[in-house]
């Protein structure tokens, strides 16, 4: 497939997107092997969930209520490839989110009742009890474990992105960002940490930075290949995988790591049955199948976690 037409199919993608991505995940610089468009142009199709069996152990961990109904309600946020996002078609559903969920579910033998929700009412909506669990590359910060449970499955985080003719090199501190506009997702991990370290700026004698925030994944995009960002923050994986789709922009680099989890309300007795999971999803192989598929490997953890300190 052409590159303009690579171009074409993701932003298709991104703009069929009912909310952003969340925060965290990568590698390599290049297309990564075997994730959508950058593999010729097409979603990966192989199945890695169909074949996955109920763990007993794991699945005896649910509280007697989940076991005996057989469902939870999931809030799934959809935003672009690698993580969650719709196929062309504009209704099916893709992503590592989707078949880490799946396979999950599998594992303990549960059906999810998924719903899209925005990124940024997902959390709030786990603990008024609306949903059972949310995904949405969630990364665990103290703050959010403050209030939600995690379990983890991937390893993400915060990342940038520039044009071509940027000066921008890398990004090893904030202070480097000032003067610049900066674009990202609202109510992210990213929008937080440029909010929070905006005095650096000032402190330093230097013009602050220009936060500009989207509720849509194509609009931040669009504003950096039309200049009105000059840099884009947001995950790591995320990034990687738009970079290889569109010409004239490139990945800047890795910025702070994050684990990543499937989100819970605070307190919840799911969360041992879910990390069980996990960890036989990667004992019997499929948990390293899923990360190909969608050429994330080397986001791979050594054991899922339930709410681990934030990192860094």
């Amino acid at each position: 497939m052409p590159r303009t037409r690579h171009t074409a199919a993701f932003a298709l993608i991104t703009v069929a997107a009912l909310s952003l991505t969340a925060c965290g995940s990568g590698d390599p610089a290049a297309a990564p092997a075997g994730a959508g468009a950058a593999a010729g142009g097409k979603t990966p199709t192989t199945d890695v969930v169909s074949s996955v069996k109920r763990d007993d152990d794991a699945a005896k961990l649910l509280p007697e209520k989940v076991r005996a109904s057989g469902t939870l309600s999931l809030a799934s946020s959809v935003g672009a490839p690698p993580g969650a996002f719709y196929e062309e078609d504009g209704r099916t559903l893709a992503g590592a989110d989707i078949d880490f969920a799946d396979a999950v579910a599998r594992k303990l033998g549960l059906r999810l009742k998924r719903e899209v929700a925005s990124f940024e009412a997902i959390l709030p909506a786990l603990g008024s009890g609306k949903y059972d669990l949310g995904t949405g590359n969630f990364g665990v910060t103290e703050e959010r474990r403050r209030t939600i449970d995690f379990v983890t499955y991937i390893n993400d985080g915060q990342g940038f992105a520039v044009r071509d003719d940027s000066d921008l090199k890398k990004v090893t501190d904030l202070t480097q960002l000032c003067g610049l506009t900066v674009g990202t997702g609202a109510g992210t991990t990213f929008e937080a940490t440029l909010e929070e370290n905006r005095h650096r700026c000032a402190d330093a004698g230097k013009k602050p930075y220009e936060v500009k925030t989207y509720a849509d994944q194509a609009a931040v995009w669009i504003s950096l290949r039309q200049g009105r960002s000059d840099v884009l923050m947001s995950t790591i994986n995320g990034l990687r995988y738009a970079v290889a789709q569109q010409e004239g922009l490139r990945f800047l680099n890795e910025f702070k790591r994050l684990d990543v989890g499937f989100a819970f309300k605070k307190g919840t007795p799911l969360a041992p049955a879910f990390q069980a999971a996990v960890n036989a999803l990667k004992a019997d192989g499929t948990y390293d199948r899923i990360l190909e598929k969608w050429g994330t490997s080397e986001s791979a953890i050594r054991t899922s976690q339930i709410s681990p300190p934030e990192i860094g």
